[in-house]
């Protein structure tokens, strides 16, 4: 069914007032949220503590009660500061985030909108030279980037240029026409209300990549395609983060303009430059103030959207690392669980019904669970091993297969004198004392005295039991043996 041009436009401004932005504006305490928000995050403070926003909050409620502002019609709203933000918070006017390990508070991409909007009321409103001949520029640059005949763009070049000869042949003659300080006023008043815009639009593209990021993890965590294909996908995307949304790819042609620094500092010095003008005396020192600001904001405006970037790139990558389809849906299952013995518990009483606590956990019942510690005898003997029919025994040679024999080991080394390297010590053992384990049981022996490293390479050829062979290297080593003094 094809709606009526009224019917359309009626669903649009139903929809425009279901925004945040318009909901503040319209709120019954609107004035109240539009004064503290705009005194609390300034162009040089864009985001503010938890703990301090609510101290503020607390203090400017408290002055304007004092001043009697709470009688009014629309008054002041009740209840404490952390109440009052926890409320902004969940309408969307302000969102709080971590930075540097600290809760803090931004304004919304529609909170911002609204300042806006209130600022531009609050000031004059009128047609000027400048707004009607930014608007016109901005049409003429539109239709000329459009243009895709190239004798007609070069017929404009070439225009545009006899223009600016024209006009540097009259300041090498002395030729020049003073610009009112009324129209130069009109001039500032225009680049203030252009400038007015810019923080809304930085904070809708840094929200805009916030909600990619979230919408990315939910995907991720519904996805049960095979892990090499979730990873070079989403992979990707975090890497071309600021390319995945609209507002994003706009932020990055604005970019390659305002994101060069010797730009911002160029704009600094153009903006001081405009203030020590005779011009500026008219302004008054908000407005001064504002133009002043204005290199502050754009830099904090891309340095608040590349930080988002990077964390969304963070969150998006890590998600992918640690991704197991199998893990996240027995985790969603056990939440879904929860929530809904949680209900089911909640849904059987009042809200006031009293609930008695777990004091203690259940014990667990295990039949050979030993109870007391009084006798610490096994219960048992166990069977003997002669008695066990298919039970072998290998008789003597088991010993040889056994842990170093210290005892031989021991006597051997002290029959080497207070020095002896290792390896050639290992090659004049007895057959039954060089065993591998043994070579171990040489080392730690020596380790009882003081041994010193050489650069040379010690190889020793150990035999087992069986007769086999294994061959070892390792770092020669000189063992110096204490030994005790028979005169004593």
């Amino acid at each position: 069914m094809t709606r009526t041009r009224a019917e359309a436009a009626y669903q649009r401004a139903l929809a425009a007032f279901k925004t945040p932005t318009l909901d503040l504006l319209h709120g019954r305490y609107a004035p109240f949220v539009i004064a503290v928000l705009s005194t609390i995050f300034t162009a040089d403070r864009p985001s503010v503590a938890v703990s301090d926003a609510h101290v503020e909050v607390d203090e400017i409620l408290d002055e304007l009660r004092a001043a009697g502002y709470d009688a009014d019609d629309r008054g002041l709203p009740s209840g404490a500061a952390r109440e009052i933000c926890r409320y902004w918070v969940r309408v969307g006017w302000l969102v709080p985030q971590i930075e540097e390990g600290a809760e803090v508070y931004r304004l919304s991409a529609h909170a911002v909108g609204a300042l806006e909007i209130t600022g531009r009321t609050g000031g004059r409103t009128r047609v000027s030279t400048s707004r009607v001949r930014t608007l016109l520029d901005a049409i003429e640059r539109l239709s000329g980037d459009a243009e895709s005949d190239p004798s007609r763009r070069l017929a404009r070049l070439k225009q545009e240029r006899d223009g600016l000869d024209r006009e540097i042949e009259r300041l090498e003659a002395g030729v020049t026409d003073p610009i009112d300080d009324e129209e130069l006023l009109e001039e500032a008043e225009n680049v203030l209300h252009l400038a007015r815009e810019l923080p809304a639009d930085f904070t809708r593209v840094a929200e805009s990549i916030k909600a990619m990021q979230r919408d990315v993890v939910t995907d991720l965590r519904r996805d049960v395609r095979p892990t090499g294909d979730v990873l070079r996908e989403y992979l990707e995307r975090g890497q071309h983060v600021i390319q995945s949304t609209p507002e994003g790819r706009a932020f990055a042609g604005a970019l390659r303009l305002i994101g060069d620094p010797d730009r911002i500092d160029a704009l600094t010095e153009d903006l001081h430059t405009l203030l020590a003008q005779p011009f500026s005396r008219l302004m008054d020192p908000a407005q001064r103030a504002e133009l002043d600001a204005i290199s502050r904001r754009v830099e904090l405006g891309v340095q608040e959207v590349l930080t988002a970037q990077r964390r969304a790139s963070h969150v998006i990558t890590a998600q992918v690392r640690t991704h197991d389809p199998v893990r996240d849906r027995q985790v969603d299952d056990l939440l879904r669980d929860v929530m809904a013995g949680l209900h089911a518990w909640s849904g059987d009483g009042s809200p006031d019904a009293v609930v008695e606590p777990l004091r203690s956990l259940p014990a667990a019942t295990v039949g050979h669970l030993r109870q007391s510690l009084g006798d610490i005898r096994p219960p048992g003997a166990p069977a003997r091993l002669s008695e066990a029919a298919d039970v072998e025994f290998a008789g003597e040679d088991t010993r040889a297969w056994g842990g170093p024999h210290y005892a031989d080991l021991e006597r051997y080394v002290d029959a080497l004198g207070e020095e002896f390297d290792l390896g050639e010590a290992f090659l004049g053992t007895a057959v039954a004392t060089r065993r591998p384990v043994d070579l171990v049981g040489l080392l730690e022996i020596a380790h009882r005295g003081a041994i010193s490293e050489k650069d040379e390479v010690s190889i020793v050829e150990a035999i087992r039991p069986d007769g086999t062979t294994r061959r070892f290297a390792f770092g020669a080593v000189t063992a110096r043996m204490a030994k005790e003094n028979d005169d004593e």
